[in-house]
């Protein structure tokens, strides 16, 4: 195992609370104390089997946002289940900095633009890698995607055409549960994804990432367990 990052690093101070309620994808509401506020979400997957009320949440204050704190991680079968999606790239860059997908890169570009997308990262300027996070378990399975993704096909025919224009191509699929992963169909709008190798087939390519809180909201940390 190999720890990566440190999110208290990036997102201040934490408080621990409680789960009320989801007023909308973006915003829910948390009890800290005693006292009810408002937290932003930024995975706007269903979650439903996540955020359930008086389910203990990791927060961390909000202070450039209209909202009083950015939802970090909620616990779940005594894991600390990590949802907040906007440091999905920065995790996944370390993973790939830390040569963790089997070769250390000489070069990472950010947001790459092709046609009318935005792939999360072009390595040594033939690898193209788009960066997905998984959070939904059902029977020991994380499953993705957890609802119909139609920005998420897109990506996937990009990724598609890329291949077959020459480059090297993957999905880095975020695990961020201790089971199983693979992937499935959610409706008519949800791409049916093949597992493969990453580098050969082009997609996907899974890494079980783990969120660690040692001790208890004094910090919360991503440990690689597994790569595959």
């Amino acid at each position: 195992m190999e720890r990566i990052l440190n999110v208290k690093e990036l997102l201040g101070d934490f408080s621990q609370g409680l789960f009320v309620e989801r007023q909308n994808r973006f915003v829910g509401l948390v009890s800290v104390k005693g006292k009810i506020f408002k937290a932003h979400i930024s995975d706007t997957g269903r979650l439903k089997e996540l955020l359930i009320p008086e389910t203990p949440v990791i927060l961390a204050n909000n202070e450039r946002g209209k909202l009083d704190y950015k939802l970090v991680a909620v616990l779940n079968d005594k894991t600390w289940v990590f949802l907040n999606t906007s440091l999905h790239s920065k995790i996944a860059q370390k993973i790939i900095e830390k040569g963790l997908l089997g070769f250390i890169p000489k070069e990472i570009k950010r947001e790459v633009r092709w046609k009318n997308s935005r792939i999360d990262f072009l390595v040594d300027g033939k690898f193209y890698i788009e960066v997905k996070g998984c959070n939904l378990e059902k029977r020991d399975t994380c499953l993705f995607p957890d609802a119909p993704t139609a920005r998420g096909r897109k990506h996937l025919e990009d990724l598609i055409e890329l291949k077959e224009k020459g480059f090297e191509t993957a999905v880095l699929f975020l695990v961020f549960r201790k089971s199983f992963f693979t992937t499935q169909a959610t409706g008519a709008s949800s791409p049916t994804l093949r597992v493969g190798p990453a580098r050969t087939t082009g997609f996907p390519l899974s890494v079980t990432v783990s969120a660690m809180s040692i001790p208890p909201l004094e910090s919360l940390h991503f440990i690689i367990q597994n790569i595959g």
